[in-house]
Parts: C-alpha cells; structure tokens; sequence
C-alpha cells in the first residue's frame, strides 16, 4: 500500500501504484493533466509524491518508446514547413517536462546512438544542459566544467554594445565599446540570441609566448600600435542628479549660482563653469570637486523666531559636485520633473578608457589576466607573412587549467579569418578538430597552429615554433580608472575616529592581519607603528583609581571624577578603540582599572 502526498501533504493510499503513474503520464501526455505537474515513485519509503506548486525548474525532453523516439522525420519535416508548431509536440506528448523529482526514475540518453530499451527519456540536444551565457562558450565540451562556468561568469562583465538607445538613456555606471565584433569561432546559440546585435568583444591575433617577463601570472601584453588603432577602447558613463525639493512652511531649494551672502559659499572659481541657470555647459571637462549644479537650500532648523521672518534667513550652499577619483566630459543634460512635480536635473558624464597596464581581459575559457606591458609596435613579434599579435598569451596558463578549447578556438579562429566564413563551435556538436587542422594545411599554414616567429628586437628568428591564431578576446569593466586609490590624511569617522572606508568616501587603505605578518618579518617595526596609529589619542588617567579622567580645556587641569583633585594623574597614548572599548565595560558595570607604570 503506497501513501500518496500531494505538494506535500497526505491525500490517500494506492494498491496499483505502477498502473497509477503509468496512467497519470498518459493522461498527462494527453494534455487532461498539466505539464508542469509532476508524479515520483519513492521505493524506498514506498511513497508517491505528486507536485505541481509553483518555482519549480522543469526541462524539455523527448520521450522514448520501447528504445525508439516518438519525434520522426516526419515531424521534423511538418517543423521545418511551419505546418505544426513546438507546442503541437507537446499537446501529442512527444515532448514533455520534468522535473528534478520525477527525473530520478528515469533514464535520460544523451544521443540517439546510445538509446536502449532501458532509456525512457532523450535530451532535445545535449546544448540544452547548458545555460544561456554558458552556451556561448565554443568547443566547450574540450574543457573542464569549471572553466565553463568561470568562462560563462567572465561574459557577464565583459564591456560591449550593451543597448541601441544608450544615448537617451540615464544608467548607473555603464560602459560600451567603441567597435564590438561578432566571434568568428560562434555556438547556435549566438544565432538564437542574436549575439549580433548586442556584441560584447574583439577578434584579436594572440601569440602564446613570454615575453621578457612581463606576462608572467596570467599577465597578458597588448600590442601599443592595436592599442593605438583603438582596440578595446571604450566609454565610461555616470549620471549625477539634483532636485529642487521642497520643505515644511513653503520653502524650496533652488537651482542657480549661489550668491556670496549664502552659507558655506565655496569661490568664485569653483563656480566659473556654471551657465546663469546654476547648470554647467555641454561638453565642459570637469575634475574632481568641481560644482556641476550649482544649488542654495533654506537653513535646516528654524526656531520659532526664524519662521516669522523668513527673508532674513540666511540660506545653506547645496551643490552637487563630481566625486572623489572622478573625471570626464558632460555628455548630456536633462531638465525634467520628479514624481512630486519638483525640478530634477540629470546629468550624465563620459569618460573615454583607452587600456592601460591593471585592465582585465579575458578569453570566453575563463584564462582572464591583466595587462602587464604594453609593447611598442616595433618591438613586438612578427611572422614571416609580417602578421604582429595583438596579444602575447602566458604559455603557463595552458596545462594546470585544461582548457583546450582555447587553443582550439586559436586554431578555428584562424581557419575562419583566412577563408572568411565563421566556425561552429557549439558544444558537443561542433565542427571537428580534425577537420579545421586539415582545412588549415590546405591553405599553406602548419596545421597544428604554429608559426615561426621572429624577435621584433634583434630581428633574429625564434628557436621555437609560436602557436598563433585568431580568437575572440573581451575586455572587462574591472578597469584600473576605477579602482586607483591612495591617500595621505582625510577624514575620519566621528564615533572611532579612525579613516572613513572606501574609495568614495576617500577612505583609507586597511592594513590587515596578513600585511601585519609581512611587517613582522622583515623586522620593519617602526613603519608597523606607524601604520597602526591611525586612531592614536592622549588620555589622562588616575593612577590611583585606573580610569580614565578629566581634562578641563577652560581652567587647563586635569581631575579625576572619582578620587577628585588630589590623584596623581598621567597623559598615556592609546588607540581611540580601546578607549572605547573601556567605555562600553563601563556601561556593563565591568571596573576597567589601567594599571600604569614607568616607560623607563
């Protein structure tokens, strides 16, 4: 007697549990049961479990009869002529959905060729394994699946053309190429997608050489004359906003030049781009700190006398001005309204990325690696057809990673270049490896890819053969603009008063455990104080008592609040957090007693 449970919950028994679920697949096949309910036979716990609740993933699979697919030819071929449709596959209950429950009694084939009578199930196509960005990686069935995955990953930050419309449009942070490409070596789904109208890199001649050092650890070298020709080039865009708002009693913000008489007025310099409405011109290079909208705000508390007159009240300096490590062109201003009827101006700011050494790039096998020279176009290698990479790859990169659709793309991407057409590289279909290293042979180049080479300082030939070829390389928003930080003093937070955190906010650059264990081996003790007093302060404390005691600014003494005048008490140096630290025992009623001896 098997128990039966609906999403879970106990509906009944059954004493024919095989006729049971034969009958509900059938009736689901029918279409009198929905697709997206799901039936599974536990034996162990002789429990039918039957789902339908909602976020479940379900996949596509054709069903298997007696070793043989219920899609023929013949459906093929009405698909093909348009005269049925997917769906229609579905309503005759050839192609069905399961979930990952009801999977675990079935067996799934992969192909046609290893079908037997066991198998109930056959993949639409073994592609389908794969996710979207995951599928776009060519001849991925030559790599381990970690690589796929981190492949799959490093598409997703690779800077393209991310929307026809970017021009009108105001997002937050965004980049675009200047001349994306489509791949040469492509998978079907780049076709499905139509990877063509929204490109995401560059078809690039890659050597795999060292190069006087300089790509070691995955470090990549970029060709200064392709650099030069704009390769990667790219567009960086930022929005800034101000709202004139409004406030209690029918006081607003307003937007223009501030007068000298406002509060917190900065110089007439910093205000020499605006235009008379308070708005800085199109097309105006702006820097760091200087005020992009110029804005005056009512005084933030009015006491009671205030409100009855307003005119005398003075008003605050509320600009917006560029932030901290930030620089660009103002690309495009909007004047519009906010959802409460105030006046918002949008700005938006463009700054032009040409690479740089610290920029990352990245094949589609998941071989990122950041820029570690840029070569001068006379010194890099050249073949003897005089064809010079564009990058030098690290050859190290290559065995402890697997990843062997790299060199393979190399191969088929050089293929496609001299015979001008684009190679199928979908997975676990694609064109044969064999195949391309033959159609290479035929058009007068080695077949396993390598080149001689020559030394584009001394002009000498390199004693070993180089491995060149064309692939698809993509550039990523991580960008050295972006992250470049440093800082002598700023500010510092109000309850620590230790350095803000973060690039923004002009923070400071944390010395951790491990940078502290670096110090301490090399016996650096004077910088290891020096980088650890960033809170620093002087506390007087009672000798007697051992808290922490008063010093009067205005009579210039020092007392103790608990053994009064008469106490002994010193000046001692301590971190601001451990002073804080002794406060909050204090509240815990814990006696904190500071124990002071001589230094000497």
């Amino acid at each position: 007697m098997s128990e039966i449970y609906l999403n879970g919950k106990f509906i009944g028994t059954s004493d024919n549990t095989k006729n049971l679920i034969e009958q509900f697949k059938e009736e689901r096949r029918k279409g009198k049961v929905k697709q997206d309910v799901s039936i599974n036979f536990n034996e162990k716990s002789d429990e039918v479990h039957i789902e339908s609740s909602k976020g479940r993933v379900t996949r596509p699979l054709i069903v298997i009869k007696e070793g043989k697919p219920l899609l023929t030819a013949k459906h093929l071929e009405q698909l093909e002529k348009k005269e049925i449709t997917y769906s229609d596959l579905i309503l005759q209950g050839i192609v069905e959905y399961l979930d990952a429950s009801e999977e675990e009694n079935m067996l799934v084939a992969f192909t046609e060729e290893e079908l037997t009578v066991r198998h109930t199930h056959m993949e639409l196509m073994p592609l389908s394994m794969l996710g979207l960005a995951t599928s776009l990686v060519p001849f991925g069935n030559y790599n381990a699946s970690t690589r796929l995955n981190a492949g799959s990953k490093n598409q997703k930050q690779a800077i393209g053309f991310y929307a026809a419309n970017y021009n009108v449009r105001m997002d937050m942070d965004v980049n675009l190429l200047h001349t994306p490409q489509v791949p040469i070596a492509t998978t079907i789904t780049h076709e499905i997608s139509d990877y063509d109208k929204h490109p995401a890199g560059q078809n690039v001649v890659v050597a795999i050489m060292s190069y006087d050092g300089y790509n070691m650890e995955d470090a990549i070298i970029l060709n200064k004359g392709s650099v030069d020709r704009g390769l990667a080039r790219s567009t960086y865009y930022r929005p800034e906003l101000a709202a004139e708002l409004r406030y209690q009693g029918g006081l607003i913000d307003e937007i223009g030049i501030p007068d000298k008489e406002v509060r917190g007025y900065r110089t007439e310099h910093d205000y020499r781009m605006l235009e008379e409405d308070g708005i800085i011109c199109q097309e105006a290079r702006v820097a760091e700190g200087d005020v992009i909208i110029g804005k005056t705000s009512p005084p933030r508390f009015l006491s009671s006398l205030d409100e009855y007159n307003l005119t005398q009240s003075q008003r605050r300096e509320s600009s917006t001005s560029i932030k901290h490590g930030e620089r660009g062109i103002i690309d495009f201003i909007l004047i519009t309204e906010n959802e409460e009827g105030n006046r918002l101006i949008q700005l938006r700011l463009r700054d032009q990325r040409i690479p740089e050494i610290g920029d990352k790039f990245t094949s589609r096998h998941g071989q990122k690696g950041v820029v570690g020279l840029i070569a001068p176009f006379e010194d890099m290698p050249f073949s003897a057809n005089g064809i010079v990479p564009d990058i030098l790859f690290n050859p190290h990169g290559i065995p402890s990673r697997m990843t062997v659709s790299h060199l393979i793309e190399m191969v088929g991407g050089k293929v496609g270049a001299l015979n001008g057409r684009f190679i199928d590289g979908t997975t676990f279909t694609s064109e044969k490896e064999g195949d391309l290293r033959k159609e290479l042979h035929s058009l007068g180049f080695s077949e396993n890819g390598t080149e001689t080479m020559y030394n584009g300082k001394t002009g000498n030939a390199y004693q070993a053969k180089i491995f060149i070829g064309n692939m698809y390389y993509l550039k990523l928003k991580h960008m050295v603009a972006n992250k470049l930080h440093s800082r002598a003093r700023g500010p510092i937070q109000l309850l620590t008063r230790q350095p803000t955190e973060g690039r923004a906010k002009e923070g400071g650059l944390r010395l951790g455990e491990m940078e502290k264990d670096t110090f301490v081996a090399h016996g650096a003790s004077m910088l290891l104080k020096d980088r650890f007093d960033s809170d620093r302060t002087i506390v007087p404390v009672c000798e007697e008592c051992g808290l922490i005691a008063i010093h009067d600014e205005f009579k210039n003494r020092n007392y103790c609040p608990v053994c009064g005048d008469t106490s002994v008490i010193s000046n001692i140096e301590i971190s601001y957090a451990f002073k804080l630290m002794l406060d909050e025992l204090k509240t815990l009623g814990v006696y904190p007693k500071v124990n002071l001896k001589d230094k000497y």
